[in-house]
């Protein structure tokens, strides 16, 4: 089985250099560009299977190259790196269409487990989409239909795409309807860390959900507010 493809978009030499041996290092087929505008050039030639994009780049920034990406319709996993540390960076980040983000300084340690993480649920949405057999079960919640087996979603009939992370977080909200999850238990079985600082990410992934499943999003009526407590699924009418 071929390694796995990351494109890394960093313009500090020694940061760059420095997560191409530890990503090598691991198993994983590298590509290193310096600037947004050669990152967009290597995905325009091959599409990677994930990119480490860094936040602020000479021509095209990371957000401009994250945008242009979903805008074309791919759903790459794409994990952002920033130096920057406000939440406005963070959220605006992920609102852009990232799966997740990493502050600087970082831990390798920490980096590679969210790489590890952000494939192994391309590879699950892969396998599914590449053989949609499998177990018939069907989560149900008033006109959302959910097929795990095959990582699928109908919504009022139509079919929905999601990322491979915001596919797993719906289908942990599905399968435990009326429960209420903190945005720290959510970090913990959808992306498998709790670190401090990283709830953002949770916030704006269950945004992306509304925009898709909700008719005014803000407004819910499927992915509901819990005030002071988190959030949860409707229970199933």
């Amino acid at each position: 089985m071929p390694a796995a493809s990351i494109l890394v978009a960093e313009d500090q030499t020694d940061i760059r250099e420095l997560l191409v041996m530890n990503l090598r290092g691991a198993g994983y087929a590298v590509e290193a560009v310096a600037d947004g505008t050669a990152a967009l050039a290597s995905q325009n030639e091959h599409a990677s299977d994930l990119l480490v994009l860094d936040l602020m780049m000479p021509g095209l920034d990371g957000l401009e190259v994250c945008k242009a990406l979903r805008a074309r319709g791919r759903s790459t996993p794409i994990l952002m790196l920033t130096a920057k540390s406000t939440e406005l960076d963070r959220v605006l980040g992920l609102e852009l269409g990232a799966d997740d983000y990493l502050t600087k300084p970082f831990s390798l340690a920490e980096l590679l487990a969210r790489v590890k993480a952000l494939l192994r649920r391309a590879d699950l949405l892969r396998a599914a989409q590449a053989h949609p057999g499998g177990e018939a079960r069907t989560l149900r919640n008033g006109d959302l239909e959910i097929q795990p087996a095959k990582r699928q979603v109908r919504f009022r009939g139509a079919a929905l795409d999601f990322t491979a992370l915001e596919f797993d977080l719906l289908l942990h909200f599905a399968s435990h309807p009326g429960h209420v999850f903190s945005r720290a238990q959510l970090l913990d079985a959808v992306w498998g860390y709790t670190h401090d600082g990283y709830e953002h990410t949770v916030t704006t992934h269950i945004n992306r959900l509304r925009n898709k499943l909700e008719a005014d999003p803000m407004r819910p009526q499927m992915i509901l507010t819990v005030r002071g407590a988190g959030y949860k699924m409707r229970d199933s009418p």
